[in-house]
């Protein structure tokens, strides 16, 4: 994921930052629990595509 894009993006609910987690390829925003899925490089920041993060997710740091 390229920084300076995930430097422009934020939630499309809440404008917070974003978490990159390369391994599950998803943006997490975790002050509304959802994560985007990144498909082919490109971040789909639709909240009906988005997952809802687990209990555990949710308090990562």
């Amino acid at each position: 994921m390229d920084k300076q894009l995930l430097a422009l993006l934020v939630c499309p609910i809440c404008q917070g930052k974003l978490i990159y987690k390369k391994e599950q390829n998803e943006l997490i925003c975790r002050p509304d629990g959802l994560a985007y899925p990144i498909r082919d490089g490109i971040p789909v920041m639709l909240e009906n595509e988005a997952r809802t993060l687990t209990a555990d997710e949710r308090l990562e740091k």
